[in-house]
């Protein structure tokens, strides 16, 4: 009798365990199977970060800030010249080159300016866009900010290109040398005539 109690009792145990497996299941299932009108948006963002985790998603697809940088060869990387080193480093990045355009111009007549010069970086085939920011300022902005360094060049060769800035590096254009002396000439007729000391 006492092994039939005995048996009886595991087989309740067992029973009352698989019963247990299957509720935890059961409540997971209910989490899996949330309405998705119910969604908040940390369920948002796990659902996207499972959706990427699962995705193969080629390196060329993904987005810019998750792509590897490209490798930069120092050994050719010339240590007098700190340009080649940014060149080299912004391969295959996106750059922005901001150009100020010289005089008082208008919007209009900046839109026509940098039309002219977007249309010769084109023309040379470059992969460029450009944005009007101000009456006198645009940004161009660059694939491959590799050729950044090429269009300054280009950029500050312009009759009416007062400065171009390349990764925070200010560059004086054809224009700047008149815009410099106008800005002097302000300068000079807003301070007070003083008066010399005599000797």
């Amino acid at each position: 009798m006492a092994a039939g109690g005995w048996r009886w009792c595991s087989r309740l145990v067992l029973c009352a365990c698989l019963l247990a497996v299957s509720s935890a299941r059961a409540g997971e299932d209910q989490k899996k199977k949330k309405d998705i009108r119910d969604y908040n948006d940390a369920d948002m963002a796990r659902l996207l970060e499972q959706w990427e985790k699962d995705d193969d998603i080629e390196e060329g697809d993904l987005p810019e800030h998750r792509r590897p940088p490209p490798p930069v060869d120092f050994s050719k990387v010339d240590p007098s010249k700190p340009e080649e080193l940014l060149r080299m480093s912004k391969k295959g990045r996106t750059l922005m080159v901001f150009a100020t355009v010289s005089g008082e111009p208008t919007e209009k007549e900046t839109e026509e300016i940098t039309g002219l010069w977007q249309g010769s970086l084109f023309n040379a085939n470059f992969d460029i866009q450009r944005f009007v920011v101000g009456s006198n300022r645009v940004i161009f902005m660059l694939r491959d900010g590799s050729l950044a360094w090429e269009v300054k060049d280009f950029l500050v060769a312009q009759d009416r290109c007062a400065d171009v800035t390349v990764e925070g590096q200010v560059f004086p254009g054809r224009a700047a040398g008149g815009a410099q002396d106008g800005q002097k000439k302000q300068n000079q007729e807003k301070e007070p005539n003083r008066a010399k000391p005599e000797l």
